[in-house]
C-alpha cells in the first residue's frame, strides 16, 4: 500500500556557493530550516526592488523503513521557486523549471542502504524562458511548499505524468442522475488485478461501485440516482470516490478524491448558472504569501485565508496569478468557492521560443494536477498580457493555450484578464470562451463612475460574449484618514468610499459572470513605494498580517454575507478637531439606529450603507454605539481635539505624473533617434535604473501619465522589471494605442539624453 512521509524536519540550508554536491554537513554558512522555507520572506517585502535572487542549496538525510521487493520510492516536491535539482547520493534524479507546479522523481534506483543524502539547488534568477517575466509581486525563491517522499507497489495508480494523480473524475447530470466519468492509469499491472471503484456519500454510505480489469488506461462510468449537486458556497456536497488496485485479496494502491457533482453556464445577457440557479459570481482575488513569511504558508495560513473570505461573503476567488497549493484548492473545495486557476502569462511575452514551451508547460501542470477540484470551473491563460505590446505571435501563442487548455480538459471554460487599455474591439476578446478585464477608474486614472460607463458600453457592443471585472480596487493604509476622502490621498476613507460604489454598480449587473476584488490581503512587491509603505501593494481588504480587517472589508460583507452584521468605520481616525463628525455605518441589516453617549441620535433605513450627519463630539471622549436586528451592536469612541492629528495625512514627496506632458510639444518636430549618447540616460537603459535619478524618473511618470492617460508614479514603474524604457511604451501595450507613439517617444528620449549619468 502506498505510503506518503512529509519531509519538514532537518534540513540545511545555505545561500552560498557550492562546488559539486554538497554533503550533509551543518557548518559555517548553513542553517537549520523547515520546510515549506523561502529564502525571501523578509527582504521580500521590505521594498527597494532588491530581494535576493540566485541559486541556493537544501540539503537532509533519508532513512527509509525496510521494504518488500519491488517497491518504488517517489520523492514529491509540491513547489520550488523558480528552477530546481534534485540530487540523491550525488546522483542528480529530476529537474524542474516553473515556480508553481508539483514535480516527482522515482529515486528508487538511487536508493542506498541505510542512510541517503538529499541535496536540491534551488534557483530564482530571472531567466527568458521561465515565466513569470515581470509582474506586480515578489518572485519568491524556496521550497516554500512540502516535500514527501511516496512509496508505492511496483503496480500503482500513475505517479509519472505531470505530477498528476493518476485518476480523474468528471460528470453530468441527466434528468437528476449524475453519471461519473472515472479514468485511471496503471503502472505495471499484473494479469488478473482489477481496478475497483466506489463512491460513498458524505455520511460514508456507498452509493455506487464498479470493477475493470486493470490496464494501462482504464475508463469506467457510474451513476448515482438523485445526486445531491455541489451548490456552491450555499450547499458544497462531496462525494469521495475511493479507486482501489486489487489483487487477490489485497488492495496495492489506493486514492480517494473528492467530487463535486454539478453543471454551469455562461449566459452573456443574465449571467452564471450553477446547476441552474442565477449565481452571480462575486469575490476576491488572492496571493499566495503573508507578512514575515514570504510564500511559505502552512496548511493553517491557507484555511484561515478561506475563512476569512468565507466570513467576507464570497462566493469566487480568482487564484492570481500563477499555480496554488493544492491545500488551497481543497479548502474551496469543501467551503463551495468557485475558483479561477491560471498560469503566469503575464504583463509581457518573452519571444524566446522556450518561454512559449514553459507556458504550455505550466498550463499542462496546472490542470492535469488539479483537475479533479469541484471549485475550479475555469482556467484562466493570462493576465494583462498586452503590458508588453501586442504581435500576432502573442495571438498564436494565446490561440495555442486557449487550445490545449479545451484538449486537456474539455469540461471547463477557458478564461483571461485583460488590461485596462485593451481595446473593446481587440482581437484577444475572441480568444477565450469567457473574459474579464481589469480596471482601476478612480484610482489610476479617471473617476469611479467611469467603471459602469466602461461595463454598459462594453456588454451593448458585445451582448453575446460572457465578461466579468478580474481586478478593480484601490490602496488603503489604515494610518491615514481624513473628512474628505480623495483619489489618490490612500486614505482608508477613499478605498471604502470606492468599495462602496463598485459593490452597487456590480449589484445592479448580474449579467457580470464575475467580480473580483483586487485584493483580498496586501501583499509582498518588492518594487513598490506607495503612500509610505515600502515593498507591498495595499490594496488588500486585509491587512498582510491578517490582523486588520480595513473599513473595505465591510463594505462587501454587508452586500455578501448571509449573516447579520454591522461595523462603524473609521474607528481609526480616532482624534477629531471638530464638533460634528458623519457616522457612516455599514450593516446588513434594513435599519440602523445610533446612539451618542448613551441616548439615542437617530435611525436609518437604508441599504448597506448608513450615514449619519451632524452627530456631536463632546469633550473629551464622545461614545458612540451602532444597533441593528435582534441584540446586533458595534461601538467606538473618538477624541475631540484642538489640531488635526498630522500623521492622519499622506504627504507624497514623490507626486505623480501630469497627463498633458506632450500638449504644448511639438512631436513632429522632435526629429528621429540616430544617435545616443551613452553617457546620458536614454530609453535605452533599463527602467529600474532610470527611475533612480529623481530627474528623470520625473520624466518618465509625466510620460506614461500622458500616454496612457493614468496617474503613473515613477515607482510604480520600478515594477516593469529589466525591461528598457522603449519597451514600456510599446505599440498595442500597457499605453494603448497612443497617437504618435514614434514622435513621443523621440521626445522622451531627448528629455532623458539632457541628464548625465
Amino acid at each position: 500500500m502506498r505510503t506518503i512521509t512529509t519531509l519538514s524536519d532537518g534540513w540545511l540550508f545555505t545561500k552560498q556557493p557550492v562546488e559539486g554536491t554538497p554533503a550533509y554537513e551543518p557548518g559555517e554558512g548553513w542553517s537549520a530550516v523547515t520546510v515549506p522555507h523561502t529564502w525571501n520572506a523578509i527582504d521580500g517585502q521590505d521594498g527597494g526592488a532588491d530581494y535576493w535572487r540566485g541559486a541556493c542549496w537544501y540539503v537532509t538525510k533519508l532513512v527509509l523503513p525496510e521494504t518488500v521487493e519491488g517497491t518504488q520510492t517517489y520523492l514529491e516536491f509540491e513547489g520550488a521557486a523558480t528552477a530546481a535539482e534534485v540530487y540523491l547520493n550525488g546522483c542528480k534524479v529530476a529537474e524542474h523549471i516553473g515556480a508553481y507546479g508539483a514535480f516527482r522523481a522515482n529515486i528508487t534506483s538511487a536508493l542506498l542502504g541505510g542512510e541517503n543524502v538529499l541535496a536540491v539547488k534551488v534557483d530564482n534568477t530571472e531567466r527568458s524562458d521561465i515565466y513569470p517575466q515581470m509582474a506586480d509581486f515578489t518572485f519568491y525563491g524556496g521550497l516554500y511548499r512540502p516535500v514527501k517522499l511516496i512509496t508505492v507497489d511496483s503496480t500503482h495508480f500513475d505517479l509519472d505524468y505531470y505530477a498528476g494523480p493518476g485518476v480523474t473524475v468528471s460528470s453530468t447530470v441527466d434528468n437528476g442522475t449524475a453519471v461519473l466519468d472515472v479514468r485511471a492509469w496503471v503502472s505495471d499491472s499484473a494479469e488478473g488485478d482489477q481496478v475497483y471503484v466506489e463512491i460513498t456519500d458524505e455520511e460514508g454510505v456507498a452509493v455506487a461501485a464498479a470493477t475493470m480489469p486493470a490496464a494501462d488506461r482504464v475508463r469506467m462510468e457510474l451513476a448515482i440516482p438523485n445526486a445531491h449537486l455541489w451548490q456552491g458556497v450555499e450547499d458544497p456536497y462531496l462525494y469521495t470516490v475511493t479507486a482501489s488496485i486489487l489483487r487477490h485479496n489485497e488492495v496495492v494502491d489506493e486514492i480517494a478524491i473528492m467530487h463535486g457533482v454539478r453543471e454551469y453556464r455562461f449566459d452573456p445577457a443574465k449571467g452564471f448558472f450553477l446547476n441552474g440557479k442565477l449565481t452571480p459570481l462575486r469575490g476576491v482575488s488572492r496571493h499566495q504569501d503573508r507578512l514575515g513569511k514570504g510564500n511559505a504558508l502552512s496548511l493553517e495560513d491557507h484555511i484561515e485565508d478561506a475563512m476569512i473570505m468565507k466570513q467576507l461573503g464570497a462566493n469566487t476567488i480568482r487564484l492570481a496569478h500563477y499555480q496554488q497549493s493544492q491545500q488551497f484548492y481543497d479548502v474551496c473545495d469543501r467551503l463551495g468557492f468557485v475558483v479561477w486557476a491560471e498560469i503566469p502569462f503575464i504583463s509581457r511575452m518573452n519571444p524566446d521560443p522556450a518561454a512559449h514551451q514553459d507556458c504550455l508547460h505550466q498550463m499542462t501542470e496546472l490542470i492535469v494536477q488539479s483537475f479533479n477540484h469541484a471549485s475550479i470551473l475555469m482556467w484562466g491563460i493570462s493576465n494583462e498580457i498586452l503590458i508588453g505590446g501586442d504581435s500576432p505571435q502573442l495571438v498564436a501563442n494565446l490561440r495555442e493555450l486557449n487550445e490545449l487548455a479545451h484538449k486537456l480538459d474539455p469540461t471547463r471554460v477557458t478564461t483571461m484578464a485583460q488590461v485596462s487599455s485593451t481595446p473593446m474591439d481587440s482581437e484577444h476578446n475572441q480568444i477565450t470562451d469567457i473574459l474579464s478585464y481589469n480596471h482601476y477608474f478612480g484610482w489610476y486614472g479617471g473617476t469611479m463612475q467611469d467603471n459602469e460607463k466602461w461595463v454598459d458600453k462594453f456588454h451593448a457592443m458585445h451582448p453575446d460574449r460572457s465578461f466579468g471585472l478580474s481586478e478593480y480596487g484601490c490602496e488603503g493604509i489604515i494610518s491615514y484618514h481624513t473628512d474628505d476622502p480623495q483619489c489618490g490621498d490612500y486614505s482608508e476613507e477613499y478605498q471604502a468610499l470606492y468599495h462602496e460604489h463598485m459593490a452597487d454598480i456590480i449589484d445592479e449587473r448580474p449579467w457580470l459572470w464575475g467580480t473580483h476584488v483586487w485584493n483580498m490581503f496586501d501583499f509582498g512587491c518588492d518594487a513598490r513605494n506607495e503612500g509610505g509603505v515600502k515593498g507591498r501593494n495595499n490594496k488588500g481588504l486585509v491587512t498582510m498580517d491578517r490582523k486588520i480587517y480595513k473599513d473595505s472589508f465591510y463594505v462587501y460583507q454587508a452586500h455578501w454575507s448571509c449573516e447579520p452584521m454591522i461595523h462603524i468605520a473609521s474607528k481609526r481616525y480616532a482624534k477629531r478637531a471638530t464638533d460634528e463628525i458623519t457616522v457612516k455605518v455599514y450593516s446588513n441589516q434594513p435599519e440602523v439606529t445610533l446612539s451618542v453617549d448613551g441616548v439615542v441620535f437617530g435611525t436609518q433605513k437604508a441599504n448597506h450603507v448608513f450615514v449619519f450627519e451632524h452627530v456631536p463630539l463632546h469633550e473629551g471622549f464622545t461614545r458612540i454605539c451602532a444597533t441593528a436586528g435582534d441584540g446586533l451592536s458595534d461601538s467606538t469612541s473618538f477624541e475631540k481635539v484642538a489640531e488635526p492629528w498630522a500623521p492622519y495625512t499622506y504627504v507624497d514627496p514623490e507626486g505623480a505624473g501630469v497627463t498633458n506632458w506632450f500638449d504644448d510639444v511639438d512631436v513632429d518636430a522632435v526629429g528621429g533617434i540616430d544617435v545616443i549618447d551613452p553617457t546620458h540616460w536614454s530609453i535605452k537603459d533599463m527602467v529600474k535604473d532610470v527611475i533612480t535619478v529623481p530627474e528623470a524618473a520625473e520624466i518618465l511618470s509625466n510620460a506614461a501619465s500622458s500616454m496612457s492617460g493614468m496617474r503613473v508614479k515613477a515607482s510604480m514603474l520600478g515594477v516593469l522589471g529589466n525591461q528598457r524604457v522603449e519597451q514600456i511604451f510599446a505599440k498595442g501595450g500597457m499605453m494603448g494605442n497612443v497617437e504618435d507613439l514614434d514622435g513621443k517617444l523621440a521626445y522622451v528620449n531627448q528629455q532623458l539624453q539632457r541628464i548625465a549619468k
